[in-house]
């Protein structure tokens, strides 16, 4: 009993000394996940990731007792549950992509904005306050947060990180990673740059447009290609002795390759048919 007592003291000696004397490590903040990614870069970044997911599987729940009241053929209605759980990502990213593309669209004129600033002889943080008010309408939103940050801290570097993951862009990712280069070192050349990556973004995006205008009716052709087959399978659905014919082991069978060869033939469409996406390096 003394040695277990003895051992309990030495042992709560250590954790003392170490908590006074043993350095801590700082912790790395390692890269988001590809849902916290998709999140942010769909304007969703305050929404919990647990309540995304539980939001998909209570749809893909509901699809399924729903297909499954209907059909009376578990198959049938797990697959549909299935794609009842993946509308929610569906939608995010849908909604990410809009929101890309929404910012691609004003970002020349945000640049345009912040060189004639500087140019003016605006402070930085000032300038980019400023497009809080006179920049284009879907970035105002992170730069008043902005503002606000910068208001209340007084910490350009803390105010600019969060601008970032408020903004969740590649381009808007350069634009602060400049910024930030200029108030640190100073950057007489900052005007120059930023005009320079105006006519850039600009040619950029006439560039994009019209690959995109081209390719629309191929992915929305491959999209209704895909599609079709299931709501077929849906409206087969009220007909109780034909959708039965699933729950049989060459039904689910027949239910496991289609689902398989749709989503490998919708994968490589789109993959074939992508433009390529700047990725988020200077995160």
């Amino acid at each position: 009993m003394g040695a277990l007592v003895g051992l309990g003291v030495g042992v709560g000696l250590l954790m003392i000394w170490s908590a006074f004397f043993v350095p801590l490590r700082p912790r790395t903040a390692g890269r988001p996940g590809r849902t916290a990614d998709l999140l942010a870069r769909a304007g969703l970044g305050e929404v919990s990731i647990t309540g995304f997911l539980v939001l998909c599987l209570v749809i893909g729940a509901v699809a399924a007792f729903a297909v499954q009241v209907v059909s009376r053929t578990p198959p049938v209605a797990l697959a549909f549950g299935v794609m009842g759980g993946y509308l929610p990502v569906a939608v995010v990213s849908g909604r990410a992509r809009r929101r890309q593309r929404e910012f691609a669209e004003v970002w020349p004129e945000a640049v345009d904005n912040l060189a004639s600033a500087v140019r003016a002889g605006m402070s930085l943080p000032d300038a980019l306050a400023g497009l809080g008010v006179r920049g284009p309408e879907p970035l105002r939103p992170a730069f008043d947060a902005f503002a606000l940050d910068y208001q209340v801290t007084g910490r350009f570097g803390e105010s600019l990180d969060r601008l970032k993951l408020r903004l969740a862009d590649p381009v808007g990712d350069r634009v602060v990673e400049g910024l930030r280069v200029a108030r640190e070192v100073g950057g007489g050349d900052l005007g120059r740059l930023l005009r320079n990556l105006s006519g850039y973004l600009r040619d950029d995006l006439r560039t994009r447009g019209e690959l995109e205008s081209r390719q629309a009716w191929t992915v929305n052709g491959a999209r209704l290609a895909v599609a079709a087959p299931w709501l077929v399978l849906l409206f087969m659905s009220f007909q109780t002795e034909v959708i039965r014919r699933y729950a049989s082991p060459g039904g689910v069978l027949v239910l496991a390759v289609g689902a398989g060869l749709c989503l490998v033939a919708y994968r490589l469409m789109m993959r074939i048919g992508r433009l390529p996406v700047e990725r988020r390096i200077l995160r």
